[in-house]
């Protein structure tokens, strides 16, 4: 299955982004085998730059390195899919500023919850930044649903337990693009998050998590005490 033969802007109206940008996720994969379904802010201003887009991509880039970060070993955004990740943003075109318009999160949202209902088996929503919380919450308020993430600072309510679709929702902060680099903090949380996500994984399926370890794919396999330490952040 190939998400993007499923998912797919027909007006584009949203002023505030880039429709040359337009980008759904283009890989061959299993949707029952996705577990963890990470997304993101915004498609990239270029679409070269996107997750599954090539090893120089940024996205790819920055996004190996959190998972590194987060203990996973892993090469490549194919080595991510192996592990029952799927990544994807609430918006699909690249913004053309800095803030992305409530109107184009809500209408991107509609598109997003029908990439979401391709995947039946997935127990953790990582949402990474605002937009992605937004989305969400508008998708859980369309059907009759309380919001999933309440409003505050990131760093107050990551802590917290959150359901969507009987799974788990985690917020967190954006991996993807360039800012990743400036703020080891977030850069530390990140990784604390990303690993919450497969231990709630783990947790649920334990079949699953005999072969994560067993492949090895965790430099430190489920620790409880695994969080990245400062010098590899430095």
């Amino acid at each position: 299955m190939r998400p993007a033969s499923n998912v797919q802007c027909l007006d584009f109206p949203c002023l505030d982004t880039r429709r040359a940008s337009n980008i759904v996720p283009n890989v061959d994969i299993n949707p029952e085998n996705i577990f963890i379904l990470l997304i993101s802010e915004a498609a990239p201003e270029n679409p070269a730059d996107y997750y599954y887009a090539g090893e120089n991509a940024l996205f790819a880039q920055t996004t190996l390195l959190a998972f590194q970060d987060a203990g996973a070993k892993v090469a490549s955004m194919q080595d991510i899919l192996g592990m029952g990740v799927y990544l994807t943003t609430a918006v699909k075109c690249g913004k053309t500023g800095y803030g992305i318009a409530t109107d184009t999160i809500q209408h991107c949202s509609h598109l997003l919850e029908k990439e979401i209902a391709l995947f039946p088996n997935v127990k953790v929503y990582l949402l990474v930044g605002d937009v992605a919380i937004k989305a969400v919450n508008y998708i859980a308020r369309r059907n009759g649903e309380p919001r999933v993430i309440p409003a505050g600072s990131t760093y107050k309510i990551r802590g917290g337990e959150f359901t969507f679709h009987e799974a788990r929702a985690l917020p967190s902060y954006v991996q993807a693009g360039s800012a990743f680099f400036v703020e080891k903090v977030k850069r530390r949380m990140i990784a604390e998050d990303i690993r919450k996500a497969f231990q709630v994984v783990v947790d649920s399926l334990p079949q699953r998590a005999r072969r994560f370890t067993k492949e090895k794919k965790w430099k430190r396999p489920f620790k409880n005490d695994s969080s990245p330490s400062r010098s590899r952040l430095n």
